[in-house]
């Protein structure tokens, strides 16, 4: 739930009513995350995570054409809005070598790795200083190759999820299968704790994780309209547009696969998007956050899953004390 939504105040809130808050690191700097751990640690007594995204090289001479093509597709819409669009950062890793010593600094209770496995070496770092560590996968081979390299718990995360996907090569198309599904898979050739995520907005969906296996549940859509959520006043108004009634995967924000409600953005722009994450979200970023300011909610992403119309406009301490009695 990176870029915004997962606010210090959230984590806390959802500590503090017995689940695991989950602090965001991806696209804050290390000094905002820093500021963000320290936050936390005010409100809240109780244990919190923090998610890493894991850098990935892009191939810049396979995509560079195309994204200099979405650029300029993108043009037209900007100066709609008075803006320009994003330059293209090919060498970006989301100041990933400082985040990692963050973690090792600050010693949260887990730090959980998404799009991709971090190497052996920094997952030892962080298990030495009492971190336990976390990595989303998204197929039999992700998990396998997260298991290799010393993960204590695996996330699975099905076709159902909002926002990215967390597969560990953005431009491979992801398995189609659910989180149940990535149970049933993954569970008998692994004694690592599993996670189900995906979709999960309702008792019931927690109860059936549960009960194919999951040691736990991981929530995301079920927290947007959450009183402590930082989702923007357009992204909550979005969730409750009339006009948006599709939920799709789509690449058309940042060139990873994802799950949004689909709105004009995503009509225009997915047939162009390179599988270039993060550039492409790079370019399209000064738009998005244009649209969202100005209140439309055809020009901004709108990350949902499945259970999207689930979702509640109330504390979210009340919230995960439903979810998981």
């Amino acid at each position: 739930m990176a870029g915004g939504v997962s606010s210090p105040l959230l984590v806390a809130a959802v500590s503090d009513a017995g689940g695991l808050g989950m602090l965001a690191a991806g696209y804050r700097t290390p000094e905002q995350l820093a500021t963000d751990l320290v936050h936390a640690r005010e409100l809240t007594d109780r244990p919190f995570g923090v998610n890493l995204f894991v850098p990935r090289p892009v191939d810049r001479a396979r995509h560079e054409q195309a994204v200099a093509v979405y650029r300029e597709a993108l043009a037209h819409e900007a100066a709609r809005l008075g803006v320009e669009p994003g330059t293209p950062s090919w060498g970006d890793t989301d100041h990933w070598a400082d985040k990692v010593l963050l973690v090792e600094t600050f010693r949260p209770a887990v730090v959980s790795c998404t799009f991709g496995v971090p190497d052996r070496e920094t997952v030892e770092r962080w298990q030495a200083v009492g971190c336990e560590v976390h990595v989303t996968v998204t197929s039999l081979q992700e998990a396998a190759a997260a298991e290799a390299a010393g993960a204590d718990v695996l996330v699975l995360q099905g076709q159902e999820a909002g926002g990215h996907r967390a597969s560990h090569d953005p431009e491979v198309e992801p398995a189609v299968i659910d989180h149940l599904g990535l149970l049933e898979t993954v569970g008998p050739t692994t004694s690592l704790p599993l996670v189900a995520a995906g979709g999960v907005t309702t008792p019931g969906d927690v109860r059936r994780a549960q009960d194919a296996g999951a040691a736990a549940v991981q929530v995301g859509t079920a927290l947007l309209l959450a009183t402590e959520s930082g989702a923007s006043r357009t992204y909550r108004a979005a969730l409750r547009d009339p006009s948006l009634t599709e939920r799709v995967t789509t690449r058309a924000f940042s060139g990873r696969v994802a799950g949004a409600l689909r709105n004009r953005f995503v009509d225009r722009f997915a047939p162009l998007a390179p599988p270039a994450f993060p550039v492409l979200d790079q370019v399209s970023r000064p738009v998005r956050t244009a649209a969202a300011a100005a209140g439309d909610v055809h020009g901004i992403h709108v990350w949902a899953g499945s259970g999207w119309r689930a979702c509640q406009d109330r504390p979210a301490g009340e919230i995960v004390r439903e979810l998981a009695p």
